[in-house]
């Protein structure tokens, strides 16, 4: 399978920032929302302590508070970050599997791929935490995507999003109501959505999962998804944790 690099580009295709743009060894991305990863400026070569201020001056200018994105093992980035008061939060893994692997269709009507978005399913990922900023992500996504409707009992019970960039396919906000969880709604979704990507010629299927969340990253290693990198943000203060977009 691919390396981090391009799982990492594959990120960022299918869940792109706003705007990114160059300042001096750093690259800023404007999330108006959309999450911390497109939110975090990530450094394109070697960092001195006087680049840092470039980079935090260009997120404020953006009225975003500061935020880096470190790929695992960048320990002289970690360092200096940390030397200029930034901790780490939300370690995020990569997890992906052939998508041959769960190219299997799901029992019937019981997740479909669908794009435009139904209300139904703009309604579930707004209850879920997943709104109107993180939604405007998905639409800006340029290539093929597909939001995923999954059913339970005759009832909406999850949707996700997934799209594709260089035979990679990537799910991102992936909500199951509470009510209706346990009842093998999302690896229905994830199913859906293999197939869905197999068709748009994807040969990967890859999600991001924080490190805390311990319920979806046993899902995803029950369905044969294993961990092909990680990375992680570094912040000052308190930043809320929870969404990996």
């Amino acid at each position: 399978m691919s390396g981090t690099v391009d799982y990492l580009a594959a990120a960022e295709a299918t869940w792109p920032p706003a705007s990114t743009r160059r300042v001096g060894p750093w690259t800023i991305r404007e999330g108006q929302g959309g999450g911390k990863r497109v939110s975090a400026a990530t450094a394109n070569g070697p960092v001195a302590d006087r680049d840092i201020a470039l980079a935090e001056d260009a997120m404020r200018g953006l009225g975003q508070p500061p935020l880096f994105m470190v790929r695992a093992g960048a320990d002289a980035l970690d360092a200096l970050l940390q030397a200029n008061g930034y901790h780490i939060v939300d370690p995020v893994e990569i997890l992906a599997c052939p998508v041959s692997m769960l190219a299997r269709p799901p029992p019937p009507i019981t997740a479909f791929p669908i794009w435009e978005p139904l209300q139904i399913m703009r309604d579930l990922w707004q209850e879920g935490g997943v709104g109107p900023t993180r939604q405007a992500v998905m639409a800006r996504v340029p290539g093929p995507k597909a939001g995923v409707l999954g059913c339970s009992r005759d009832r909406a019970a999850g949707v996700a999003f997934v799209a594709v960039h260089e035979k990679i396919a990537m799910i991102h906000a992936v909500v199951v109501t509470p009510a209706q969880r346990r009842q093998g709604t999302a690896v229905n979704m994830v199913r859906a959505a293999a197939c869905w990507a197999q068709d748009n010629g994807a040969e990967s299927l890859s999600v991001l999962v924080t490190s805390a969340n311990a319920p979806a990253r046993a899902l995803y290693a029950s369905l044969g998804m294993r961990i092909v990198g990680k990375y992680h943000y570094l912040a000052k203060g308190t930043q809320e944790a929870g969404a990996v977009g």
